[in-house]
């Protein structure tokens, strides 16, 4: 139950950052990609997801921010 509640909130704040990025809001999407970055490390650190499936879902979602 809490790795599912985790992997839900992981992926609900990365559609949240998603959708911010697709309405070019930059304001936005910096505060997203900060509170995507905090709730994918803590998956990470509580074995939910692997640490090299955090750090790359890291690297994709900030290389996305900064092409805008």
């Amino acid at each position: 139950m809490r790795n599912r509640s985790c992997k839900t909130r992981m992926k609900n704040v990365i559609r949240g950052l998603d959708e911010a990025v697709a309405a070019k809001a930059t304001d936005k999407v910096a505060e997203e990609l900060k509170k995507a970055v905090s709730v994918i490390a803590v998956a990470a650190s509580r074995g939910v997801i692997h640490k090299n499936t955090a750090s790359r879902k890291i690297s994709r979602l900030t290389r996305r921010v900064n092409a805008l």
